[in-house]
């Protein structure tokens, strides 16, 4: 069963979150995320993942009256932005959920586990598929 299990981070506080780390704090963060990607990979589990860029590199895009894209800068509510996400393809739901407790555990700012929220979104089967 595929999962997507991701980590949203609030919209306002992305740049505030983002300096708190010092230059050790993010390389241990880093470690910590390549360490699970390549557990998932080792697993046979991995998809995909990424981490992605805060709230000023954001597009929203609605289709025009004459379908051309209509573009304006920021994520399209105030709220969490999507900072990062996997893709996994696991036995269980209960191993999905290992998955995101060990990317909750993540340290943060001085190394403390940030235990910041991870939402896990089972990823339904093509209903067509033989």
């Amino acid at each position: 069963m595929k999962y997507m299990i991701q980590m949203n981070v609030p919209a306002a506080e992305w740049d505030a979150i983002m300096s708190s780390y010092s230059e050790d704090d993010m390389q241990a963060m880093f470690a910590h995320m390549n360490a699970l990607n390549d557990e998932l990979t080792s697993a046979g589990e991995w998809v995909d993942g990424q981490g992605l860029g805060g709230p000023a590199l954001v597009k929203t895009v609605r289709a025009g009256s004459d379908g051309r894209p209509e573009v304006t800068d920021g994520p399209v509510r105030a709220g969490d932005i999507l900072a990062g996400y996997w893709v996994v393809d696991v036995k269980s739901e209960d191993r999905a959920l290992e998955i995101a407790a060990r990317a909750s555990a993540c340290p943060g700012p001085g190394g403390k586990p940030g235990s910041d929220p991870v939402e896990v979104h089972p990823i339904p089967g093509d209903p067509t598929a033989a």
